[in-house]
């Protein structure tokens, strides 16, 4: 950390668009064909750039797609950081993964004492929570050791990836399996069940039931259960293939999660392993990477150090700031901003939106975001706060569902939640900086690999606008044309008259 400047700023906001994503006008570019005339002059008139939110820039592999997790740690680290999905691949690359001590320990005690393995992870190669080339070389490994039976409860997607896709990867994996010599489907369950993260436990123990006990609606093929949704990939209903005797796991077997991303992971991970305990099943389990649970699940590869950020350099300043989002966003502008730290910091409020939700967005794509508006506007209002981070979140959540319409709409609420915001942060003197997380409503199409254009839900590798409206309104300092996500923290510390943490490699945009 830096010495506090001695430079004057300004108070500000820091107002996050996630999926907020550039791409030329198209027929599927749903942030181009909503009607958003405040964001339009805010980029036109104020000092605006595009920064690159995917791939190398921000620690993923090139070519991968943004997320929000690394989109916010890198905001916040003011540097790129190696993400889990670049680490684990890496751990491949080396043959240390497969040599890991973890693992060969667990495979070992397995083919001694005749136990199954299972490996439980979602099924795509989407790169936001998971990759499908990562259950390769656990299989290999298992095949190496000698495990006498490998069961592969595969999580169906629909939203890292298009949907109705689910069949594609399931043959995938039954692939992946033939060549390791190891490892057959034992059930399928769509993400919505599987993944779920706002503590909706009757649809995760319908996960739980089906991986720990063998219960689902049974199917001849893994093809046959993704064809049988008719809510498409996320909600593929839970089944178990009547070819596969034995899965339900036992007494002395051995779990592996293949998720690199542990958001989205970790409800189902506790609650299985408290089932499993509940019913005297001692299980030994590993994940991929490292997962933010109650239980203690080791990892076979560790997170790379997200210290010395935003978080540290405005603790260290005595700067005082206020998070807001809803629910769906909430550890994206407190957890992950913080580099991963859930340290209680005396100079941070957090405000957590709850409200009417809906389980399908497409109902509501105006989400909870008038309170989020409402509290940015409070905060803003107060003069002991120097610093307002929020995220928006309409853009992403309800690009997710894939539903155009949908997603237009949700563009136009965010627009007039950014024509209040900026009116309040002039009135206040504060100084605005709108940024996305990543790209994703600019892109709502995918060709599928039968040739066929999807609805796409997922992310993208386009860059996302970054502008800055000054509390002197009159300032016209042009921004660099290339930008990154790294630049956000040493710009907003700028802004408020502090110098660059000595961690950082972003550069103040002004």
């Amino acid at each position: 950390m830096t010495a506090p400047d001695t430079t004057p700023g300004d108070p500000g906001i820091l107002l996050v668009l996630d999926g907020w994503g550039h791409a030329p006008p198209a027929a599927d570019n749903a942030v181009d064909a909503a009607s958003t005339p405040v964001l339009d002059e805010l980029t036109g008139r104020y000092p605006s750039t595009l920064a690159y939110a995917s791939g190398e820039a921000v620690g993923l592999l090139p070519g991968t797609v943004g997320n929000s997790e690394i989109g916010h740690m890198v905001i916040g680290a003011g540097r790129p950081l190696p993400y889990d999905s670049l680490l684990v691949q890496q751990h491949i690359d080396s043959g240390e993964l497969r040599e890991n001590p973890r693992l060969v320990s667990l495979l070992d005690a397995l083919a001694v004492r005749g136990g199954a393995l299972h490996l439980v992870g979602l099924c795509s190669d989407g790169q936001i929570h998971a990759n499908v080339g990562h259950l390769s070389e656990l299989l290999a490994a298992a095949a190496a050791r000698r495990v006498p039976r490998v069961w592969i409860h595969a999580i169906t997607d629909g939203r890292d990836v298009a949907d109705g896709t689910a069949e594609t990867y399931l043959t995938q994996v039954t692939e992946l399996a033939a060549a390791a010599g190891t490892g057959a489907i034992a059930g399928v369950i769509g993400r919505g069940y599987a993944m779920d993260k706002a503590g909706n436990l009757d649809l995760t123990d319908r996960a739980v039931h089906l991986v720990a006990d063998a219960e689902g609606t049974e199917v001849n093929t893994a093809a046959e259960a993704a064809n049988a949704s008719e809510r498409g990939d996320e909600w593929v209903d839970p089944s178990i293939l009547r070819d596969a005797p034995g899965a339900r796991i036992a007494d002395g077997d051995g779990l592996v999660w293949f998720n690199f991303r542990s958001d989205r992971i970790q409800q189902l991970a506790d609650r299985l392993l408290e089932h499993l305990a509940a019913t005297a099943r001692t299980v030994d389990t590993l994940s991929l990477a490292q997962y933010d649970t109650r239980a203690d699940i080791p990892a076979l590869v560790q997170r790379a150090d997200a210290s010395g950020g935003l978080a540290d350099e405005l603790t260290a300043a005595g700067v005082r700031s206020v998070r807001i989002a809803e629910a769906e966003k909430f550890e994206h502008v407190t957890y992950y901003i913080n580099g991963r730290d859930s340290t209680a910091r005396s100079v941070e409020e957090h405000v957590r939106i709850t409200g009417p939700g809906a389980s399908d967005y497409k109902a509501r794509p105006e989400m909870n975001l008038d309170q989020v508006t409402d509290a940015v506007l409070d905060a803003a209002a107060r003069p002991e706060v120097d610093l307002v981070i929020a995220n928006l979140a309409n853009i992403d959540v309800v690009g997710h569902t894939g539903d155009y319409a949908a997603t237009v709409k949700a563009c136009e609420h965010t627009d007039a939640a950014v024509a209040r915001i900026a009116t309040a942060a002039a009135e206040s003197g504060r100084w605005l900086l709108l940024v996305g997380d990543h790209g994703n409503a600019e892109k709502m199409t995918k060709q599928a690999p039968d040739g066929t254009s999807r609805p796409y839900g997922g992310h993208t590798t386009h860059p996302v606008p970054l502008v800055v409206v000054p509390a002197n309104k009159e300032a016209t300092a042009a921004l660099p044309q290339r930008a990154t996500l790294a630049d956000v923290a040493p710009t907003v510390l700028h802004l408020l008259g502090h110098k660059t943490g000595s961690a950082m490699t972003g550069r103040p945009l002004l």
